[in-house]
């Protein structure tokens, strides 16, 4: 992947990025009733992406991506306006809370019961985010890859 696509910067989708997404979403449209379902959320979720303010929409994006790219497996889909990712029985697992949704001063990453991040009998299921970087990437990767184990 060049380096341009594979950027962290919170500068948002590349035009490649924003192509090849338009492209899958043509692709499951071709695939009958549920491959049109799949590409109707996925670009319900890139619709709310755009809506967000440009801080907001530059992590989303990035999230999007890596959770995209680190679990290819679970489905876009919006949840409560919110961008998210359901594993095969529609369950979200994964979602991202934009700053403006409710006048946070922080984006939130979040899992509902579907991730699988038990860990005794207490762990964190929600993660402030503010700036993206390549640790920020990692550890939203790891998140994401624990909550499928």
């Amino acid at each position: 992947m060049p380096a341009k696509v594979s950027q962290t910067e919170s500068d948002g989708f590349s035009a490649e990025e924003r192509a090849a997404m338009k492209q899958r979403a043509a692709e499951l449209r071709t695939e009958g009733k549920k491959g049109a379902k799949k590409a109707d959320e996925l670009q319900a979720v890139l619709d709310s992406i755009a809506k967000m303010a440009p801080e907001d929409r530059a992590l989303a994006e990035r999230v999007h991506l890596t959770v995209t790219t680190t679990a290819p497996e679970l489905s876009p889909k919006t949840w409560y306006g919110m961008p998210a990712y359901a594993d095969a029985d529609g369950k979200v697992v994964v979602f991202f809370q934009d700053s403006g949704k409710f006048k946070y001063r922080y984006s939130t990453l979040g899992f509902q019961d579907a991730a699988d991040l038990d860990d005794g009998d207490m762990w964190p299921v929600a993660y402030a985010l503010q700036k993206w970087s390549p640790t920020v990437e990692k550890k939203v990767a790891k998140l994401v890859k624990a909550a499928l184990s």
